[in-house]
């Protein structure tokens, strides 16, 4: 007996591989980018607010942008969209294979974000379209696990492309990944869109976007101009402005991009803490511990991706264990359990590196990843079920803009810490140090820069400059162990009760319940909405 797949499946499944080959390419460009940031240094130079645009320009640009895009999508066009975002991601990848210095690094990755944006939402929201009901979640499935094997193995292969080629080797990987998706899929995929489709939302997009750039500006600025400069201060006020006239014309707004009312239900204000602590105890490290493992530690580019694979390997198994453990478990305790494991590993690790790097940080780092993993499988179905069912839709849209937003201010603030710690421990070590040029050094200290940091204190031997580093980098993971144990306390107080399949707060008790418990629909923060448009 033989069975034969008919053409409309075979279509269907060379768009979910173009959206997934595109997916792929998304985490390398962050992990990847991150990897390389000290080659990129060596290579063409830079300040080191320079240098921390290399990352946060990508994330700044991609999380401010996602729920516009997402807008765009349904009005102009899903596939329209997508075929646009993953083009410009191609082409952007490709100039920043040949990028002739650090600044036109910072423009393309700003670029390359918002093409990112684009092609993200614009290839969830064609899925939503081109599968229905168990096949729609076999291919958000399908979806998930892409952005988990990048996520996992991405600073692995980065560090493989630069040890036998260089950095730019990374971003024309993705290039080709992008020609795939284009090559394979675009062609095939049918163009929807939705007639009831919202305006665009200008005003809150260009607010919210000014808001972010602002602060992020600001706080990058900072270790190197200091707090209470005059842009720095100018900076961070603008923020404040911008965000008071975001909050004032979306509340006014009769068809807001983010409905803010939704922040009246306790739980859901608590589910938004979940991203923010997997900022502080995963995302961030994804950055910093490679800057560290290179740059100070005098790690190869492949040998520290090796060492990250103990960090990010967890994401490939543990979101579906912490699905399977809510049949005994609510959500809301196995996030909360997860966030305190990641916060002891947190703790483990920074006694581990006091004797330097080794062996010895594979299991905290394992533990990490472990904790990390329970919240992030479990986090986008929580963030509908403690909302009623018709506000499904904009709950994920605003917990996919906490999440990808907050993790470039994670960054911004996280950089500005360790610069901060540092030049406090240098300071101890070197009182008598011009302090231009301590902050200089602590700021490149702080990207993984002793090169350079070495010429601003020419007298200071490098053990020093190293001893000063490795001091604030403890400190550092004594501030993300806090956070991410505060984070719990939270998650417990407010979703100790809740389960990714509870009544929302509000709903009639003739509701349906809302089930989104499968980690994937983090990929599609319009998922719910586009569902209910078909029906």
């Amino acid at each position: 007996m033989t069975s034969t797949i008919s053409p409309g499946t075979t279509r269907r499944l060379a768009v979910l591989a173009a959206v997934c080959m595109a997916a792929l390419a998304l985490p390398l460009a962050f992990s990847g980018g991150a990897l390389a940031t000290p080659a990129i240094g060596r290579d063409l130079g830079g300040s080191p607010i320079a240098m921390n645009w290399i990352t946060n320009a990508f994330m700044l640009a991609f999380g401010s942008l996602l729920m516009a895009a997402g807008t765009l999508a349904d009005r102009f066009g899903r596939k329209r969209v997508f075929a646009c975002g993953v083009a410009g991601f191609t082409l952007t990848s490709v100039a920043l294979g040949f990028a002739p210095s650090i600044v036109v690094v910072d423009l393309l990755r700003a670029a390359q974000g918002v093409a990112a944006a684009a092609a993200l939402a614009g290839g969830t929201a064609a899925l939503a379209q081109e599968f229905d009901g168990a096949a729609r979640t076999s291919a958000f499935s399908a979806l998930g696990t892409t952005f988990g094997i990048g996520l996992a193995f991405g600073p692995l292969l980065a560090g493989w492309l630069i040890a036998h080629f260089s950095w730019r080797a990374i971003f024309l990987a993705g290039a080709f990944a992008g020609v795939l998706s284009l090559g394979l899929g675009v062609p095939r995929m049918h163009e929807s869109r939705d007639p009831q489709a919202r305006r665009f939302d200008w005003a809150g997009t260009v607010t919210f976007t000014a808001a972010l750039a602002s602060f992020t500006c600001g706080v990058i600025e900072a270790p190197s101009r200091g707090w209470a400069s005059a842009n720095v201060v100018a900076l961070l006020a603008a923020c404040v402005a911008f965000a008071i006239a975001f909050v004032i014309f979306e509340t006014r707004s009769p068809r807001p991009m983010l409905d803010l009312s939704l922040f009246r239900y306790p739980r859901f204000v608590g589910v938004q803490v979940l991203p923010i602590a997997t900022c502080y105890c995963y995302i961030v490290l994804l950055v910093v511990l490679p800057l560290r493992f290179i740059g100070m530690d005098g790690y190869d580019e492949i040998h520290a991706g090796y060492l990250m694979l103990a960090l990010s390997a967890p994401m490939l198994f543990v979101p579906f264990v912490a699905a399977m453990l809510t049949r005994w478990m609510s959500a809301g305790v196995i996030s909360g359990i997860g966030l305190v494991i990641a916060g002891a590993g947190l703790h483990t690790l920074g006694g581990a590196l006091h004797a330097g790097v080794g062996p010895a940080v594979i299991g905290p780092m394992f533990v990490i990843g472990v904790g990390a993993g329970l919240p992030w499988g479990l986090m986008d179905g929580l963030s509908v079920s403690v909302v009623p069912k018709s506000r499904a839709g904009m709950a994920t849209g605003i917990f996919g803009t906490t999440r990808v937003a907050g993790e470039g201010i994670a960054l911004a603030i996280v950089n500005a810490l360790l610069a901060a710690l540092t030049q406090i421990s240098l300071r101890a070590a070197v009182p008598h140090a011009d302090s231009t040029d301590l902050s200089d050094a602590a700021a490149r200290l702080s990207t993984g820069d002793l090169a350079h940091a070495a010429t601003r204190l020419p007298d200071v031997p490098a053990a020093t400059l190293q001893a000063a580093y490795h001091a604030a980098f403890g400190h550092l993971l004594d501030g993300l162990t806090a956070i991410t144990l505060l984070c719990a306390f939270a998650v417990f107080a407010f979703l100790s009760r809740v389960r990714t399949q509870d009544e929302p707060v509000t709903t009639r008790t003739h509701d349906k319940r809302v089930s989104l418990d499968s980690p994937m629909v983090e990929l599609a923060p319009r998922l719910i909405e586009l569902t209910d448009d078909k029906r």
